[in-house]
């Protein structure tokens, strides 16, 4: 134990290290420069050389993307995920050709300390954006209000504001969250007679449809990815409504295991419990929450369940719902379709 405490007592000695250095905190790719007798890191075995603002700006953006992406973490609308996709999208912004050689050019560099997979994801996202920026641009030159070119046309307000910048254009940030805040309530809530999580009313069928939309989100979490989240809900007596983030449109395979993953644990007859805990509690346990949504410090927590506690699904909300699932009948997906860019919507029914 070399602890400073000890040191001081005398207890411990301190041993001349056989070579002696300093850790300047400069960085494996400043290194690699001074190394090379090279003004910048762009112009090392690191890089391509590359010179101008634009090329210096994707080859540093899709290298950070592939180390991101390699610890987990994938392009989404939130935290992390959010990080990563404006960093992509910054760079096919950049980009006059396709991003594949880049990739390729960063994996080969570091493969043999670090083994980089973007698992197509960088891809994936770029040939999402690339339409969106062509119509987007467009767009921008008609001088289209920000709001309308992110609600309606999938362009981030990041790179509004960038190329706003670049041509002297002022843009008013609080007007534009103002007007985003004011649409994320809306579609939440649907109308202004909505009850609380989305239900039109309290009725025998949306109180079912409620219950089902919970079974819904965890079958989606099971079939198409562990990290889908809601984004929004409208549950009226004939259909439920879900706004979820995904990638891509659900194929018909996907979208009938999803049912039948729903449809299973109906026939399963689990419980459905209530339980109410701290906001820090329901963090704590992995509980859903709704994107966006400012909950109180006491919540309710939804848990569906077997009898051995065994739990399929946790969402805080506020009910009603059944007290079994085997009172929900036949679950079935009527359509889905895509809002904007990573938001999928599915309607669904209990005929």
């Amino acid at each position: 134990d070399g602890s400073r405490e000890k040191l001081d007592k005398g207890e411990v000695t301190l041993k001349k290290l056989d070579v002696l250095g300093v850790d300047t905190g400069m960085g494996f790719e400043r290194l690699v420069s001074i190394v090379q007798n090279k003004k910048s890191v762009y112009e090392t075995d690191l890089f391509n050389k590359e010179k101008t603002r634009e090329e210096r700006i994707v080859a540093d953006h899709i290298k950070t993307s592939l180390f991101i992406i390699s610890d987990g973490v994938i392009p989404s609308n939130n935290g992390k995920g959010y990080i990563l996709r404006r960093l992509i999208r910054r760079a096919v912004r950049f980009s006059k050709e396709s991003l594949e050689k880049i990739i390729e050019k960063n994996k080969k560099i570091y493969s043999d300390i670090y083994k980089l997979d973007d698992k197509k994801e960088i891809q994936k996202e770029e040939g999402k954006f690339r339409q969106t920026l062509d119509r987007g641009l467009k767009e921008f030159e008609k001088r289209t209000d920000p709001f309308i070119l992110a609600t309606t046309y999938g362009f981030p307000i990041e790179l509004t504001e960038e190329l706003a910048k670049e041509k002297n254009i002022k843009i008013d940030r609080r007007d534009f969250d103002k007007k985003m805040a004011e649409h994320q309530k809306l579609s939440q809530t649907s109308s202004s007679g909505m009850f609380k999580g989305g239900l039109a009313n309290h009725n025998e069928k949306t109180v079912k449809l409620h219950t089902a939309h919970h079974l819904l989100l965890a079958g989606l979490q099971v079939v198409i990815d562990k990290n889908v989240k809601q984004k929004g809900s409208n549950i009226t007596e004939e259909r439920l409504r879900m706004d979820f983030l995904c990638d891509h449109k659900l194929t018909d395979e996907e979208k009938k295991k999803v049912e039948d993953f729903v449809n299973d644990k109906i026939k399963a007859g689990l419980n459905v419990l209530r339980r109410e805990m701290p906001l820090a509690e329901a963090e704590k346990i992995g509980a859903e929450m709704e994107f966006g949504v400012k909950y109180p410090e006491i919540v309710s927590v939804y848990f569906i369940e077997d009898k051995d506690g065994n739990q399929v699904s946790k969402e805080l909300c506020g009910g009603p719902h059944v007290k079994n699932t085997s009172e929900l009948g036949h679950f079935k997906i009527q359509k889905e379709e895509a809002v904007s860019t990573g938001v999928r919507r599915i309607k669904a029914t209990l005929p």
